[in-house]
């Protein structure tokens, strides 16, 4: 029987060697917005909507949302799109998704911003937690409306960049929306509270990067990342949290056009 393919939406830019980017929990393509057209100069650029998330809707009767769905989803992703080994870039858990897709030879290359997985279980719980706190303030009548209060706008934002001033209203209120209308949010939130990464190390060209204002995956978790990824590039970014692209653009988007070459 043939495979249904998977419903996804995305933007797609550029021209060159095709670059998937992966989002992290809750979030949508638009995370990538301040790094998309630096990218698009030298690639095919694919910033996905992951099943369940933004715009795309959940995965197809049967399939399942713990790590090894994820992946096979995303593989079969590349194969719809007529993808043959792209570069992959990712954040939180798009960031993993990328590790485990390098780790099986999937990918041609992949960059990691602060991704999941490398937690202990205290620290898997907080980012749950956090998540979970926040997706459920915007659920409260008027907790929208909030995020129009720039102290409260950087009291949230802070939570996950380093520059939570570089946020606009808009994109924060549209953000969150997103996050509270996520059908997959507790699905896959379920599946991760059992989840560590545990591949063997990817031999193609790995990069993982931590802001060093993370406040949902503390960068302690980077030192776990390298010790079970030796063979990475491992880079800090400086005055960054934990969704990196908002916080520094031009130094992202080198890190990953630098995996890429």
């Amino acid at each position: 029987m043939a495979r249904q393919p998977i419903e996804i939406a995305f933007e797609r830019r550029g021209r060159g060697d095709p670059l998937v980017l992966l989002h992290g929990i809750g979030h949508r393509w638009q995370a990538w917005e301040p790094v998309l057209d630096r990218l698009a100069a030298e690639h095919d650029v694919i910033a996905v909507d992951l099943p369940g998330f933004g715009r795309s809707p959940l995965l197809p009767e049967g399939r399942g949302y713990d790590m090894p769905s994820a992946v096979r989803a995303c593989a079969d992703i590349f194969e719809d799109l007529g993808l043959d080994r792209p570069h992959v870039a990712g954040n939180s858990l798009g960031g993993v998704i990328g590790l485990e897709l390098a780790s099986l030879g999937l990918v041609s290359s992949a960059t990691a911003l602060a991704p999941a997985g490398f937690w202990s279980p205290r620290d898997r719980a907080w980012a749950l937690w956090v998540l979970g706190m926040i997706r459920r303030t915007g659920r409260l009548p008027g907790g929208s409306l909030m995020l129009r209060w720039r102290y409260f706008r950087m009291l949230a934002g802070g939570l996950l960049y380093g520059r939570p001033s570089r946020m606009t209203a808009e994109v924060m209120l549209a953000d969150l929306v997103s996050m509270v209308g996520s059908p997959a949010f507790d699905l896959v939130a379920a599946a991760g509270r059992d989840y560590v990464y545990a591949s063997p190390a990817p031999t193609v060209p790995v990069t993982v990067a931590w802001g060093t204002r993370d406040r949902i995956l503390w960068p302690r978790q980077a030192r776990r990342a390298a010790e079970l990824l030796p063979r990475a590039r491992h880079v800090w970014l400086h005055r960054c949290g934990h969704v990196p692209m908002i916080d520094e653009p031009e130094r992202v988007a080198s890190v990953i056009l630098s995996t890429c070459a």
